[in-house]
């Protein structure tokens, strides 16, 4: 984990997913500007940018300012769904040859027709296939899969897993963010929204799948009861526990967001689970979630501490957990955005 900065360079798409937090608007960042916003972030001491959108290979600029991040010092990686990877034979050679060295791809299932229904492009599966092959043969570049948990997905995230890994074996990390049911489309599309109990096997399955092969994996917006064997592997619970940040420029009215604090809704029964100083609750509460799903763990915090930290439990710093526990209730739900 790192402190990564997210800089939108468009919010045109190719692609129309139910459950979009960012539905296309015909807007583009100037050139100017996103090496501006680079600057920034460097200057600011972060570990790399990540460019998304929209989908950001549909933006002209892309090219350079990967470029100017590369010169930069600050490592440029990309959040894409794969559709102009896998049908344009030169784009990835000119956005590797521009310093690209770490591509996120979307992509929410191993069976075509979910992935069909989920982005309303037939052929979206095949194609992204082609972007993973593509990747693949280049041999130099670090890949992520993204993977959106939702209501169509939610009992087969582990087939989905060994089917890209047995196909993919390049790819090393994986990222599992569950929905955002406030995400602008998902109102015309409640069927996308999963309940927790949906996927919480498959995910366990999932992610002890990934454990096994030696792979890593970061899981978003999952309260620790819902994955307390990989707790650590929580993103918020790592920034947590990290005291790290997230910066991400909005092409919209929302403009530049810094998240320096993790802590969404919680239960009455959080009070007594002793993850609760290192859990940072439930997101989406009243929109498909609600706090009734959510139980009480009595796993100690140090175990997690540890496992974030890359240490033993018993080297945990004496205070350190009383420390987080009480930075944390200082601070409210956070806000949406």
């Amino acid at each position: 984990m790192a402190n990564l900065g997210y800089i939108q360079v468009t919010r045109r798409c190719n692609q129309c997913c139910r459950f979009c937090s960012n539905p296309p608007i015909e807007r583009d960042i100037g050139l100017e500007d996103g090496k501006r916003l680079v600057d920034e972030l460097a200057s600011q001491g972060y570990d790399g940018v990540i460019f998304t959108g929209g989908e950001p290979t549909l933006s002209e600029h892309l090219p350079a300012l990967i470029r100017h991040a590369h010169e930069k010092g600050l490592p440029p990686r990309i959040v894409t769904n794969g559709q102009l990877l896998g049908s344009e034979p030169d784009l990835l050679d000119r956005l590797v040859d521009a310093g690209l060295d770490h591509v996120h791809v979307s992509l929410y299932s191993h069976r075509p027709d979910v992935v069909a229904s989920l982005t309303g492009k037939e052929d979206s599966h095949a194609t992204t296939m082609k972007a993973l092959e593509r990747l693949g043969a280049l041999d130099r570049l670090a890949v992520d899969v993204n993977t959106v948990i939702n209501g169509m997905n939610a009992d087969h995230l582990d087939e989905h897993v060994l089917s890209l890994t047995d196909h993919f074996p390049f790819i090393r990390h994986f990222v599992f963010n569950n929905l955002d049911p406030f995400m602008n489309r998902v109102a015309e599309n409640p069927d996308t929204i999963p309940a927790l109990w949906q996927f919480e096997l498959s995910l366990m399955r999932a992610l002890k799948i990934l454990d096994a092969r030696g792979l890593t994996f970061r899981v978003e917006r999952v309260p620790l009861c819902y994955m307390t064997e990989f707790a650590h592997a929580s993103t918020e619970t790592r920034k947590i526990v990290k005291s790290e940040e997230r910066t991400t420029h909005f092409l919209d009215d929302k403009g530049r967001v810094r998240q320096e604090e993790f802590k969404h809704e919680k239960a009455e029964c959080c009070s007594i689970c002793l993850l609760d100083p290192v859990c940072a609750g439930m997101d989406g509460v009243g929109g498909g979630f609600e706090l009734s799903e959510l139980y009480p763990v009595f796993i100690p915090p140090e175990v997690v501490i540890a496992r974030v930290m890359r240490i033993e439990p018993r080297q945990v710093p004496p205070g350190l957990v009383e420390s987080i526990a009480a930075r944390q209730r200082a601070l409210k739900p956070r806000p949406r955005t």
